[in-house]
């Protein structure tokens, strides 16, 4: 395993995924501009945001930086929802996140993350996207706008959390659970396991 990994990432669910999993980790928020990274193709997307996230972090650092602070790896993510073929980041507003999940009700998406770790030392970087189907619960408006009203969709990609109250709207996981909360922790074992591969 590797000494410390850094997050480059702002997300507080993918840091408490690597605490849950003992993974030592240190957080750098990258201050990339996300709206202006498009990709019509949603598992590309993701893979161009975690890519450009990764990339700011290291290019802000130097070498003294990372043997200072014992870090081996950085890690950027990013997942956006994939519904009826079109992109659901974070919702703009509560109005927002009360249309979508009227259409998604009762329907399967597909929550998209983009992986890319950076080994400090050099070894090629890896880049690639999990993807989990994701099947909502038929909700009544009632049951929309009270979900809406707690404030946790405007947080989250596709307008839900998996592992706060959104977990009571999510009837079906087909992949990787952890993804759906923002990172793949079985991905990352196996890149942290095998570092020259």
């Amino acid at each position: 395993m590797i000494a410390v990994l850094l997050l480059a990432s702002a997300s507080p669910a993918r840091r408490r995924l690597l605490e849950q999993a003992a993974i030592c980790h240190r957080v750098q928020v990258s201050g990339v501009d996300e709206d202006a990274i498009t990709d019509p193709n949603p598992a590309q997307l993701v893979q161009r945001l975690a890519r450009a996230k990764a990339r700011a972090v290291w290019e802000a650092q130097v070498p003294a930086d990372f043997q200072r602070l014992g870090v081996t790896v950085l890690l950027g993510c990013d997942s956006v929802l994939a519904f009826e073929g079109e992109v659901f980041g974070k919702p703009a507003d509560a109005e927002e996140a009360i249309a979508r999940w009227r259409r998604m009700a009762g329907g399967w998406g597909e929550l998209h993350t983009g992986h890319c770790l950076l080994p400090v030392a050099g070894e090629l970087e890896r880049l690639t996207t999990v993807t989990t189907r994701v099947q909502f619960a038929p909700l009544s408006d009632a049951e929309i706008a009270a979900y809406v009203a707690t404030g946790e969709p405007l947080h989250c990609a596709g307008g839900f959390a998996l592992e706060g109250r959104g977990g009571a709207v999510v009837e079906r996981i087909d992949g990787c659970f952890s993804n759906v909360i923002g990172l793949s922790l079985p991905l990352l074992r196996r890149w942290l396991s095998s570092p020259h591969e």
